[in-house]
């Protein structure tokens, strides 16, 4: 069999369609019971089943009433930050704790080593 990537659109909607009656048949459900607790027409379920194009709506509808919508990470996952992003993101991260520093204009509190120191050129 083809790679999924190769294969028409039609194909991969009738894998699709295939793959969702094994698991409803899985779940023990028929279509008609599928079809109600996902809110669509018997109809509908049979035409995703044998790999028609119906509405996205429908599909969401139906991946839902099988508990299979928490797989749609695995279909679209949500995009990452970029390389880019994350080189700078790694440049920002604290490597060393810091003293409180005073505003600007604050005067420092005296301390011995303040005291001018004589110069010893003038000998």
């Amino acid at each position: 069999m083809d790679p999924i990537e190769t294969q028409a659109d039609e194909a991969v909607l009738g894998q699709l369609g295939q793959r969702l009656a094994q698991l409803r048949l899985a779940a023990n459900q028929t279509q008609a019971q599928l079809a109600g607790v996902a809110g669509v027409s018997q109809r509908t379920v049979a035409r995703i089943e044998d790999g028609e194009s119906t509405q996205l709506t429908n599909w969401i509808r139906v991946l839902r009433a099988l508990g299979l919508l928490a797989n749609l990470d695995r279909l679209v996952p949500a995009p990452g930050p970029s390389p880019l992003a994350q080189l700078e993101a790694k440049s920002k991260v604290r490597r060393r704790a810091s003293t409180k520093r005073a505003p600007r204009g604050t005067p420092r509190p005296w301390s011995w080593d303040d005291e001018v120191k004589p110069d010893r050129s003038d000998s």
